[in-house]
């Protein structure tokens, strides 16, 4: 249960960095307190991760061949793929993220996300639990 909470929290850290560097992602445009974005952030991240665990090993897997001949660069096409479906459920259920550009600014949002997202596991150790 604690990599599962320490994962999401990565996860919200890396989307609002994301928000906060490419202008067309917003995340928590409608909120004005920082407790609101982050709460937002933290649901965000979770609709996130279920997207990734449902919607992304079939994703990986049908896009295999592009993979393989573009060298694993396509792989940032299917994160952004997962982040724009993130996008569309999340404003379905009334939060407030959104990306503006469909290809240019989920591309650029999932190459943070995942840079973060790197990042921050590189110091926080990765425990079973």
């Amino acid at each position: 249960m604690k990599n599962f909470v320490i994962k999401t929290l990565v996860n919200a850290v890396a989307l609002g960095v994301a928000a906060w560097v490419v202008t067309g992602i917003h995340l928590g445009a409608d909120e004005t307190s920082w407790t609101g974005k982050a709460l937002t952030a933290v649901i965000v991240a979770l609709i996130f991760g279920v997207v990734n665990a449902v919607l992304g090993p079939i994703a990986r897997f049908l896009s295999f061949p592009a993979r393989v001949l573009t060298l694993g660069l396509f792989t940032f096409v299917v994160n952004a793929f997962l982040l724009q479906v993130t996008s569309w459920l999340s404003g379905a259920i009334g939060l407030s993220f959104s990306i503006a550009n469909f290809f240019w600014d989920a591309v650029f949002g999932s190459v943070i996300i995942t840079i973060v997202s790197w990042g921050i596991s590189l110091v926080l150790p990765d425990r079973e639990d």
